[in-house]
Formats: C-alpha cells, structure tokens, sequence
C-alpha cells in the first residue's frame, strides 16, 4: 500500500478492512488470526503465564529494531522471565492520522518476522485512529499468554540467601542507543539496541536447570530498578560487584560524558537470573552457548542484610547504595 494513513482507516468500514487484510494479516498471517473472528480460540492446559504492556517508544525507528520488533520482544520476554514457553499475542494499534503506510508496513513486518523467530503466534488485535497530533505516530499494546511446564516455579520474590545472580549480556545498550537517536549527540559512537527475544534460549535453560529462582528483564529504570525491586519483594539484600559487571567501553564513554549510570539504563535484550551458587557457573557457561548470551557473567549475589537493599562493591574496594530511581534517566524508552 501507497500513501498514508487517515482517519478512514479507524471507521471500520471498507476501508479498515483493506488495511487489516492488506498489512496486519499479510504479515501475521497464521491458522488462527485468519477466522477473523472478535476473539481468538485454542486449547491450553497446564499452568498459564498472561502479561500485557504498551510501547511508546521515540524515535519509532532506531538502530537494532523499531517499536513493532520491540512490542513482540518486550512481551515475549515478559513470558519467558516466568518460566512460560510464549504461544499467542495479541496487539492493539493506536496509529496517528498521516503516518505513511511503508512505516506502517515496516513496523508490521518487523513484527510477524519476530514472532516467528520466536516460536508465537499473533492471533488477534485492534487498530484505532486518531487525529493528527492526538499521538506520536504510532503506540502499539500487546498481551501474551503462555504455559509453564511442571517443575519451574520461578518469582520475583524467589531470591535467597546464597543464590548468585547472573546477567544475560553487557547492561545499558538499548537506552544509550536511543539517547543518541533522540537527541541527536555529536557524539562518535556507534550504539546498537539490544533489542531481542529471549525465550529460545532460556527454555533451553530452564529444561537443563529446574533450580531457577527468579528472571528478570531489567527495561525502564535498568539493572538498578530491577534489583531493587527483586530486593523488596523477596525480603533479602543484594550485593554487587562493579568490576564484574559487562559494560561496553562505548556505552561506559557515553554515560561518562554525560553524568549517567549504565546501571539506570533500559535494555531490551537482555535477563537477570538468580540461581544457586552450586548452578550459577554451569548456567552461565550453558547461556554463552548462544548468540544473545556471550556475554553472560556474575555480577552479584544475594545477602541477608540489608533487606530490600542493594549494594555495590566498587572497583576501589568501598561499597555504596544504588537506590531505586526517582524518574526515569530518560523516558519513553519503551
């Protein structure tokens, strides 16, 4: 399709229904989605993992994906830190009156090659259209539903005392990357989003490794939030350790320049675990098997006091708080 996109296209009549047959199902195109039914059917059983998040992201396009790859991944990820294989989406478009339909196309497009990198199916959704101004081009929700196999019980408030924690890969990609996007810095830095489903490579884990207590993917707020949110529900301290902790030297330079903490900045790709320390080195050695785990290392462990407090070791041997933040370092990153 040529042109753009205009308030017809949210009526529900003739012309909706050329722009869901023509870009939505050409790209999510599966058994289910094509019924075209207002709900979707299929038969579950087992325990059930269902989570839902919005994207909102500026600038719609970056460096590593676009909003569309990062609904499926963010949603997907969302999945897999319970344990769940991911099996159905859902996704609701609210797009912006005047947003070209190659956009449109190139965000959907993004979205059916993701699923099916990822094992899912997108299976139903909505699209809205609005004023021009009424939104930022375009904001996309999406919900998952999958199911968790037997043996794994894995929680935010899971962490104990002794348990190690490893990070997936290097911290602070995804929100660098879209901080010099979105401010265009004359900075020399080439910064790419991390953006990217997990679910693959922790089901491989997760068959391997019945003894995971906790995943996490650290997005808004980055590793800093995330632990400190791990900390409060499981009732237990966190101790980290600056030295081990994966930053590239690109992103390290960036925040150095500009007053930030790798440790607040968003990622997309990337999982916090928290295992027994009897596991945590065969796990890690297990996840630099695959491509979105190289990286993979022990960054911290879990203490008994404070509670509900994390720590950092520095590299000159002292130790400090890292608080919850405040606001975000920098919003709509997601």
């Amino acid at each position: 399709m040529t042109g753009i996109i205009t308030l017809a296209h949210g009526s529900g009549g003739k012309t909706t229904n050329d722009l869901i047959k023509n870009i939505f199902l050409k790209h999510f195109r599966n058994d289910i989605i094509l019924k075209s039914d207002d709900a979707a059917t299929f038969n579950l059983s087992g325990k059930l993992a269902f989570t839902t998040d919005s994207f909102v992201i500026t600038p719609v396009f970056f460096k590593g994906g676009n909003i569309g790859k990062l609904a499926v991944c963010g949603t997907v990820n969302d999945l897999a830190a319970l344990g769940a294989k991911p099996l159905y989406l859902s996704c609701g478009f609210i797009i912006e009156e005047g947003l070209p339909f190659d956009e449109l196309e190139a965000i959907v497009e993004a979205m059916g090659k993701t699923a099916k990198e990822c094992g899912v199916k997108i299976v139903t959704g909505d699209t809205k259209v609005v004023q021009k101004n009424a939104a930022d081009k375009i904001f996309i929700n999406t919900s998952g539903i999958g199911i968790i196999e037997d043996g794994l019980n894995i929680s935010g408030s899971g962490a104990k005392a002794g348990d190690r924690i490893i990070i997936t890969g290097t911290v602070g990609d995804h929100g660098c990357s879209i901080l010099l996007e979105r401010e265009k810095l004359e900075i020399s830095a080439d910064i790419m989003s991390d953006c990217a489903p997990l679910n693959l490579m922790l089901e491989k884990i997760s068959d391997k490794f019945k003894e995971i207590h906790v995943m996490r993917d650290p997005t808004r707020g980055g590793v800093a939030a995330t632990l400190n949110e791990i900390a409060a529900q499981s009732g237990v301290g966190i101790k980290l350790y600056e030295d081990r902790i994966p930053v590239k030297d690109q992103v390290r330079g960036v925040c150095e320049l500009l007053g930030m903490d790798p440790l607040y900045m968003a990622n997309e790709g990337k999982m916090l675990m928290f295992v027994p320390e009897i596991s945590a080195e065969s796990i890690v050695n297990e996840l630099r098997q695959n491509k979105e785990g190289v990286d993979a290392c022990i960054i911290g462990e879990v203490i008994n006091e404070p509670k509900g407090r994390v720590i950092i070791n520095t590299i000159t041997g002292g130790n400090r708080i890292v608080d919850m933040p405040v606001a975000d370092q920098l919003p709509r990153i997601c």
